[in-house]
């Protein structure tokens, strides 16, 4: 009963101070600003994870975009180079970090998620385009 006891109150004292790592996010959430930053390197890609019904309300320069609700997301990512460094938005943030996670999965290397995604990047006083032919 004694050695129980003791079991009890050390497993109590030591088990709390053990940390569980959890599995590192494939994907770091930036600002703005950072954002745009790494914008500012061509080589990066934007990747639109929108509709493409937003998107054509206006996306910005130079991005692409690919819908992560539609059924040959996967499939699309896939046919991308996984080396490049990936710069992800939607509306408000929530489906990118959603795609980061899903190209995460599928071994892309860089990625970053704009926080408060399109909406915030236009709050910021960014302007986007729309497609050649659209109502401006």
């Amino acid at each position: 009963m004694t050695a129980r006891l003791l079991l009890v109150a050390v497993s109590l004292v030591v088990l709390p101070r053990v940390t569980v790592y959890a599995a590192e996010q494939p994907y770091k959430n930036v600002d703005v600003q950072q954002f745009e930053k790494l914008r500012a390197n061509t080589n990066n890609v934007v990747l639109d994870v929108r509709t493409k019904k937003e998107f054509e309300a206006g996306h910005m320069p130079g991005a692409t975009n690919i819908d992560i609700n539609a059924p040959d997301f996967s499939e699309k990512m896939a046919k991308l180079d996984k080396n490049k460094t990936y710069l992800v938005h939607c509306a408000a943030g929530r489906r990118s970090a959603r795609a980061c996670e899903k190209l995460g999965t599928m071994n892309f290397k860089q990625l970053y998620n704009l926080e408060g995604g399109y909406t915030a990047w236009e709050k910021a006083g960014n302007k986007g385009e729309k497609p050649q032919g659209s109502a401006k």
